[in-house]
């Protein structure tokens, strides 16, 4: 393990120099690994490990669509493929990648099939952290951990098939058998990770929870409409509005400040728009900082996750979400977008 200064600060990292898949390799080499819900996180993490040299095999109820999927993954029905308690029984390695609602309604069946020695995975530190909401309490003779990719199962495979990786960080819960380290960086290797730093559940589901209510997605998508609104009601048309609100912000400088960070950014637009994000920047975090800390409070306290619980959990929920998504979808700034996106060179037609 790697001690690397993050801004003044020592913290512990594993990168693939010191933990190489080879090593990854020869540490599961016995496990059979077992990947437990195949819609946002599992078929990335199960592809890529497959693609490793990784013995997995998929966990789905037959007859869904996400069962479907697998097989057009290249998981094969009674090999690779298998119905859920039949998958964990195999499995060694329990990767537990259902949704937080999910897992706690199939708790009791994956509690059962955790054997001395086996290993619980999550990519989510929720239901060990809320176990109080959850009932997630796994037993004492397992190892139990957690590898959670900085983004989305579509972005870990990509950024896998494109030769490069997807940070994530790792947290041990418990090491009944004394190997959990090399089994949760071998399995954080395996999925595609470019370095893996080191985290606790708590504080992993804390700031994952937060990131996704603000400037992953939620506070994101207000300062969008925020500025979208002010200039169409300013006179500017759907076009320019987007463009200027998302498109160049998307396109253009986020790409950049992912390569150079933001100080860069700063050094290297027009002295305009440099003037203009010096006064500016701090309003804004002065203005929004009340609202991150309100946030992080109400995850701290449980509020959020009760939330997610309850309302993930109603039987009717996919039919309130899938009216909350259409709202978001139909709403001018995102019509606007998808105009805007078909125009973009690389979605042109070019006739021969």
């Amino acid at each position: 393990m790697a001690k690397l200064n993050f801004g003044g600060s020592e913290e512990n990292v594993v990168t693939r120099e010191e933990f190489p898949l080879s090593k990854a390799q020869d540490v599961l080499k016995d496990e059979v690994v077992a990947v437990i819900g195949y819609g946002v996180q599992g078929p990335g993490q199960a592809l890529n490990q497959k693609d490793n040299g990784i013995n997995v095999i998929v966990g789905q109820r037959k007859g869904t669509k996400t069962w479907d999927k697998a097989v057009a993954d290249g998981f094969v029905p009674g090999e690779t493929l298998f119905e859920i308690e039949e998958a964990l029984e195999r499995g060694t390695v329990i990767c537990y990648l259902l949704s937080d609602a999910a897992q706690i309604a199939l708790w009791p069946t994956v509690k059962k099939h955790l054997t001395p020695g086996k290993a619980l995975y999550f990519s989510h530190g929720f239901g060990i952290t809320f176990n109080e909401q959850t009932g997630i309490i796994p037993p004492a003779d397992v190892d139990v951990f957690l590898v959670a990719p900085k983004g989305s199962g579509t972005s870990l495979r990509r950024m896998f098939l494109q030769g490069r990786g997807l940070n994530s960080s790792y947290a041990i819960f418990q090491d009944a058998t004394g190997k959990a380290f090399d089994r949760v960086i071998a399995l954080g290797i395996a999925v595609g990770s470019g370095y893996l730093f080191e985290t606790n559940f708590k504080k992993e589901v804390y700031s994952d929870l937060t990131g996704e209510r603000g400037t992953l997605m939620g506070c994101i998508q207000g300062i969008f409409a925020a500025q979208y609104d002010v200039l169409r009601a300013n006179g500017h048309s759907p076009s320019e509005a987007f463009n200027e609100t998302v498109e160049e912000l998307t396109q253009s400088l986020m790409p950049l400040v992912a390569e150079n960070g933001m100080d860069w950014m700063y050094a290297n637009c027009s002295t305009t728009a440099q003037r203009g994000a010096l006064d500016w920047w701090k309003k804004f975090r002065d203005a929004t900082k009340p609202v991150f800390e309100d946030l992080y409070k109400s995850v701290a306290t449980g509020v959020e996750s009760q939330r997610s619980i309850d309302s993930n959990s109603q039987p009717d929920y996919r039919e309130k979400l899938d009216a909350e998504l259409k709202e978001l979808r139909d709403s001018e700034i995102w019509q606007a977008g998808k105009t805007v996106r078909s125009l973009r060179p690389e979605n042109q037609v070019v006739e021969a």
